[in-house]
């Protein structure tokens, strides 16, 4: 046993002895002059490592603040927002690891928590990483100026950055498990597992793999885009999200209809906006007799006033003749299905009511 040394003689205490802590007696002066000092120093040692990683981390948050001002990019000030409480607590971590090099007590505190804090740590640090270039690329590929270029991108962003936020989480939760030695064979045995776990779970998760592959099929090969107009079944709708097992569609009516990756992938479906322009056409049945041309003039004079039309397609041709009727297509192009839509609509309009005027007995009343 290491002897101490008595205050009353003088003399400063070097250490305790072995059983100087009874739990059943009052801690003597000598304990407490010992721990209190042991304490205070770890305290001392503990607060400049930490002040000084505060210190960092808001010099560093700062200068990009300042940055994002002066340049007046939107990306600074994004990534500053994102990334912020992420790297505030690794930079503590970072302070917390110096002083424990400075300190025992602080080094074995640092050692029983390393193993799970710098996982988890490392982990947030990625993820938050990985979220905000995909914002930062989402938001650049928005303001590009072509509309599907601009699609594409967003789309393959979004599934990509879903993709990598899982594998790192997946193996951020392995690594933290590693660290706790209660629950370490269980972390192993994710790592272990991680190249085989499609054999591992492929007969009770077929489908949910299978939709998570389709979605990086997606993601790769791009039948569809967010913001595609589509036909899925006889229903017609708009892509309104893309995930790695669903695609959510929004219907005219408002409705959201999910429909797994695989659909989209197995089995024949529309895509109105794959490439630029669609064209559709206005059915117009009068009574046989009647002059056709200048119903076409009438015709092309409406939709040269209608801004809906992008002038690819528009014309008058007889697709049908019975008797008591002859079927008159009125064919026309848009951009896009809304505008299609409107189009049609209005034309619709305009020939019934030039007809009403100008040919009220060509109207056929026949069915």
């Amino acid at each position: 046993m290491i002897t101490i040394t008595n205050l009353t003689k003088g003399k400063l205490p070097l250490t305790l002895p072995a059983d100087a802590l009874d739990p059943d007696q009052w801690p003597s002066i000598d304990e407490v002059m010992h721990w209190s000092s042991r304490m205070t120093h770890a305290a001392v040692v503990l607060g400049i490592g930490l002040g000084v990683a505060l210190v960092l981390h808001l010099a560093c948050f700062a200068f990009l603040r300042r940055m994002a001002r002066r340049s007046e990019n939107p990306a600074e000030a994004v990534a500053a927002a994102q990334l912020y409480h992420a790297f505030r607590w690794a930079f503590l971590a970072g302070g917390m690891a110096s002083a424990a090099g400075g300190n025992k007590l602080i080094g074995k505190l640092w050692s029983g928590i390393e193993g799970f804090v710098v996982p988890a740590l490392t982990g947030w640090v990625l993820y938050a990483l990985v979220k905000t270039g995909a914002e930062l690329m989402a938001r650049r590929a928005i303001t590009s100026g072509d509309e599907l270029t601009a699609r594409s991108r967003t789309t393959r962003i979004a599934l990509i950055s879903r993709s990598m936020a899982f594998v790192i989480v997946f193996i951020t939760v392995a690594l933290m498990l590693l660290g706790v030695p209660a629950v370490r064979h269980i972390g192993a045995t994710l790592i272990a597992s991680a190249g085989l776990m499609g054999l591992a779970v492929g007969a009770a998760a077929q489908p949910a793999l299978k939709s998570l592959i389709a979605g990086l099929q997606i993601a790769l090969t791009e039948p569809i885009r967010i913001g595609d107009f589509v036909v899925v079944e006889g229903e017609q709708g708009r892509v309104e999200d893309i995930r790695l097992s669903y695609v959510v569609v929004r219907t005219g009516d408002e409705r959201r209809l999910i429909v797994p990756t695989v659909k989209f992938l197995d089995a024949t479906f529309q895509n109105w906006t794959r490439v630029g322009g669609i064209t559709g056409s206005v059915v117009l049945p009068i009574r046989p007799g009647f002059a056709i041309e200048p119903i076409r003039q009438a015709f092309r004079a409406a939709i040269d006033e209608m801004e809906a039309w992008d002038r690819r397609t528009g014309d008058l041709v007889v697709s049908e003749s019975r008797v008591g009727s002859v079927e008159l297509k009125l064919l026309v192009s848009a951009a896009n299905p809304a505008d299609l839509g409107a189009l049609r609509s209005g034309l619709r309009e305009v020939m019934l009511e030039w007809l009403r005027v100008n040919a009220p007995d060509a109207l056929c009343t026949e069915t």
